[in-house]
């Protein structure tokens, strides 16, 4: 999910500099933590360029949300394809998918959770930027599954699923082999996986 352009952060335009600054460092350290003089440091800007593209650090959050939505979104759907992810194939490829995120050298948890644990009841339009972020997962979830009356509840119930194994996998250690938050994820995408099967196909009126 790091941008492998060939491109340094200084050779890009000012506003991209901050952007991709403050990502990685609200990220690593979290945003109460990150001081808008840390961030202009590191992008090797001055205050008054700053303030000309964010006039508030509440402003650089939203973009940083936003950014690391778009960002995730797409490591995600190819990272389910490059794991078998299609058309009612079913939730398996969730559990390698995640276990490539969750043995990433700089692995911090989801994003949004972080944020909206943070900043939740300070900042409420965070709150919308993060519940868009989990129902366009939900969404991608979905396709997984056959589909069927009880798909958007079987694709809510894998989100769950997801987010426990996301927060789970942050209380163990980074060079684990075998992650417990893996295998119980496993277990539970297996069972309802199991239950889509048992679930009748919605049928045409006339059938």
């Amino acid at each position: 999910m790091i941008n492998d352009s060939s491109k340094t952060i200084l050779d890009r335009p000012p506003r991209e500099r901050i952007l991709l600054t403050a990502h990685d460092l609200f990220y690593r350290d979290g945003i109460r933590a990150t001081g808008i003089d840390k961030v202009i440091a590191e992008s090797g800007v001055t205050k008054v360029t700053f303030y000309r593209y964010f006039p508030s650090k509440n402003d650089l959050i939203r973009a940083f949300l936003n950014y690391r939505h778009e960002l995730w979104m797409a490591w995600f759907n190819d990272a389910l394809q490059r794991h078998g992810g299609r058309a009612g194939v079913g939730l398996m490829p969730l559990v390698e998918t995640m276990a490539e995120w969750f043995r990433k050298p700089i692995y911090r948890g989801c994003a949004f959770i972080n944020t909206v644990a943070e900043l939740g009841g300070v900042l409420p339009d965070v709150l919308e930027i993060c519940h868009q972020h989990k129902q366009d997962m939900v969404r991608v979830i979905a396709e997984l599954l056959p589909d069927g009356p009880n798909r958007q509840q079987l694709a809510n119930a894998a989100a769950v699923a997801i987010d426990g194994a996301i927060v789970k996998a942050q209380l163990e250690a980074q060079e684990a082999a075998e992650k417990q938050s893996l295998k119980s994820l496993e277990m539970l995408l297996t069972a309802l996986d199991a239950f889509a099967e048992l679930t009748p196909t919605a049928k045409a009126p006339n059938d």
